[in-house]
């Protein structure tokens, strides 16, 4: 069994695009997804089709949260000015779609959540071994950080599949991870920055919102 992991997609269409044409070549039995397909993007609803109509199965972020619960960001108000968008286009049936993620999932002896195991939808997570000898089982996944990497303590391992709709790590490609049942592989792909923006522009964002695109930046703004 071997499947694609991806998160943080943010809709970002033409990066999901890009990844998922990939994945589509390899041998992938199936993907999971680690949440916040929405926020920042404007492309919320083709993100949303796309994965529903490929029955990927998600786990609850912080911004697929604020949209379900009809909340906000505590910590940015641009966050909070793009998920004012969305609400206003997304379709009954994406919100309904979304409301039905977990906070937690258990598949293949993978322990998947979007941010840690203290708080499975909000949490920074810094990995080290002590952190992770507190919990059951031996692999585990997640996102949120946006920040690609694989860490492994004794018989444990540890896989950030980075983001595919907004990278924080200095590298402006889209990223996934892949598992055998074994070993990860991290993957980077890359798509069509400058319609991102363009789209972006044409629904009243300016480049405050998607600049960090071009260059992978750190994004201030969680």
């Amino acid at each position: 069994m071997t499947i694609a992991i991806i998160s943080d997609i943010h809709g970002n269409y033409e990066a999901l695009k890009e990844v998922l044409s990939l994945i589509d070549k390899m041998s992938i039995n199936e993907i999971y997804c680690l949440g916040d397909v929405v926020g920042y993007y404007s492309q919320v609803n083709e993100c949303c089709d796309e994965l529903r109509q490929r029955n990927v199965k998600c786990v609850m972020g912080n911004h697929d949260w604020y949209m379900v619960a009809d909340s906000f960001c505590p910590r940015s108000q641009s966050v909070n000015d793009c998920l004012k968008y969305q609400r206003e286009i997304i379709t009954e049936t994406n919100k309904n779609w979304l409301k039905t993620f977990p906070i937690i999932r258990n598949e293949h002896n993978i322990s998947m959540v979007h941010g840690g195991w203290t708080n499975p939808i909000d949490e920074y997570l810094e990995p080290n071994q002590e952190y992770f000898e507190k919990l059951k089982g031996n692999i585990f996944v997640s996102g949120h950080t946006h920040n690609q990497r694989i860490d492994k303590y004794d018989n444990k391992i540890y896989c950030n599949p980075g983001s595919v709709g907004q990278p924080r790590d200095n590298n402006n490609k889209s990223a996934f991870a892949v598992f055998d049942g074994a070993n990860f592989k991290l993957y980077r792909v890359e798509y069509d920055i400058e319609k991102v923006c363009y789209l972006m522009d044409k629904v009243g964002f300016n480049s405050y919102y998607y600049g960090s695109l071009k260059d992978g930046a750190k994004h201030l703004h969680k």
